[in-house]
């Protein structure tokens, strides 16, 4: 359109306002009324925060929702640094990847962690960030709430496993002898306590010897049964096998389902984000330098978070990177900004897509994420992450296509699983779950799981091509480890960091001829 044909209402332009009678309040009706004379209304803003392409950026994406002032942001801050776009395969790839872009910034632009702030769109999402931020020894802090590992449907669970590991653990005994409540009142816990004190033993020891009421010695001996039920399978189930079961047969998921409340579906949504760690650590093949040789085992499992777990909640570093879900983070600025999960059920999330109206709130959260950034602004996303327990593979966020590419770093890949590469253009809107016109996805893995046939790891040989389910094809460049953890060095071309170390004893691999 125009420029002659465009209307602004600002500021500066009051008298518009009072020679129609409008008010920012009836602005829409205001715009009606110019519309059939090929008048287009919209607020002028100077955005003081950001510079020139997270400013365009965010006025692309905004432009799509209808039912609101339309704005036109600008800024006098220069063009800056394009977005930088980082697609991962995994959402455990995507927290490494935002860790070592994190590093980079730090180094070479001499950011400090205060200036840097991780926006997600649930909190449950702030795990895999908190485990690669404390692997690499940055400090961070969570907005708002408690970290990941000190909230309490996490410790909950967790003591259920440190005591099933270690039946000794008197704090772990007493967070879950009666959590779920099963009427083991203060006062039977203290006996517990005074007999295993008076015995010199610990209160485990003492569960069958301690005199109560015979309701409660049979709830008693009834949890102890429970306890030694999990343990007597340790041995035989892995860790996510054992962990799932801990969780349903304690109590603890149906105590978290019954709360229908929107702080009761944030613990589930935690609970389900442990869980789903522990099958990432279950079944990812890939060597951490630190667990070359681990097994994946429960105690393998806790000794891998001790970190976490046995933080004091209270962290007195000044200099920490901001974690945030993005509803608290309006009116914040920082001077790198990572907005992560960019993927369609996620951001927008899945509970908004039955409506245009719910889709434009999640657009509206979206356009305040990327505003938060004054310098430098990262969006991530992750081709597949595990929900329940299962490799679920996602689209990336529609909102990923509503950004032209001139406003993205020249070296960022755009491609999908299927070769096709992001809308640019504003295209044309086609109903509640594309109100735009979308590009067809293959939204398989690497290989059909139906016709993958992976052979045992024995046959696996320096200099042989493979196919691994999550990364495609690829060729072995080397062997090395004793026999029985063997690790190979295996380059995959269809992946953008394609140089990956896997151990063979936990990899599924096919031989290709």
């Amino acid at each position: 359109m125009k420029e002659r044909n465009i209307c602004v209402v600002g500021d500066d332009a009051q008298s518009i306002y009072a020679f129609r009678g409008a008010t920012i309040e009836n602005i829409l009706d205001f715009e009606k009324d110019f519309k059939p004379y090929g008048i287009q209304v919209f607020k002028l803003e100077q955005n003081y925060r950001s510079t020139s392409h997270i400013v365009q950026a965010a006025n692309e994406v905004i432009t799509y929702n209808k039912r609101q002032i339309q704005k036109k942001i600008w800024s006098d801050k220069g063009d800056g640094s394009k977005i930088k776009i980082i697609k991962a395969m995994t959402d455990n790839e995507e927290g490494k990847r935002v860790a070592d872009t994190i590093v980079e910034q730090k180094n070479r632009s001499h950011l400090s962690n205060s200036d840097i702030a991780i926006l997600y769109r649930t909190n449950s999402q702030s795990r895999v960030f908190e485990e690669y931020l404390r692997r690499y020894n940055i400090a961070y802090k969570v907005y708002g709430g408690l970290s990941f590992y000190q909230r309490k449907e996490i410790k909950d669970l967790i003591a259920y496993f440190r005591l099933i590991v270690n039946p000794n653990d008197e704090e772990a005994l007493r967070r879950t002898i009666n959590y779920p409540k099963r009427g083991i009142g203060k006062t039977s816990i203290d006996k517990i306590s005074a007999t295993a004190a008076e015995l010199g033993e610990s209160m485990w020891n003492v569960l069958n010897k301690t005199t109560l009421s015979k309701k409660a010695t049979a709830t008693v001996l009834e949890f102890k049964k429970m306890i030694l039920s999990f343990q007597s399978k340790l041995d035989t189930l892995n860790a996510y096998e054992i962990a799932s079961e801990i969780a349903k047969k304690s109590g603890l998921i149906d105590l978290l389902r019954a709360d229908k409340s929107i702080e009761g579906m944030g613990r589930m949504e935690n609970m389900t984000s442990l869980l789903d760690g522990i099958k990432e650590f279950v079944e990812n093949d890939e060597v951490q330098i630190e667990d070359a040789g681990e097994d994946k085992s429960l105690a393998t499992y806790l000794q891998s978070v001790a970190l976490h777990t046995d933080l004091d909640e209270k962290n007195d570093e000044d200099d920490y990177v901001t974690l945030m879900s993005v509803h608290g983070a309006k009116g914040l600025e920082f001077k790198s900004v990572f907005v992560v999960g960019l993927e369609e059920q996620l951001f927008p999330s899945f509970m908004s897509l039955d409506s245009l109206e719910g889709i434009d709130e999640e657009r509206r959260l979206f356009y305040v994420a990327i505003t938060r950034a004054e310098q430098f602004l990262t969006i991530s996303y992750a081709n597949s992450r595990y929900r329940f327990g299962k490799m679920k593979h996602n689209e990336p966020s529609r909102f990923l296509q509503e950004i032209s590419t001139k406003h993205l770093e020249s070296n960022t890949s755009l491609k999908r699983s299927g070769g096709n590469t992001f809308v640019s253009e504003r295209a044309g809107r086609s109903g509640v779950k594309g109100n735009f016109k979308r590009t067809n996805i293959n939204n398989t893995l690497m290989a059909d799981p139906k016709t993958f046939k992976p052979n045992p790891s024995s046959e696996i040989q320096e200099g042989m091509e493979i196919l691994h389910l999550k990364f495609g094809k690829g060729k072995v460049l080397s062997i090395d480890g004793s026999e029985k953890n063997r690790v190979a060095t295996i380059f995959f071309k269809q992946i953008d960091d394609p140089k990956r170390r896997i151990m063979l004893k936990f990899a599924k691999l096919q031989i290709l001829e």
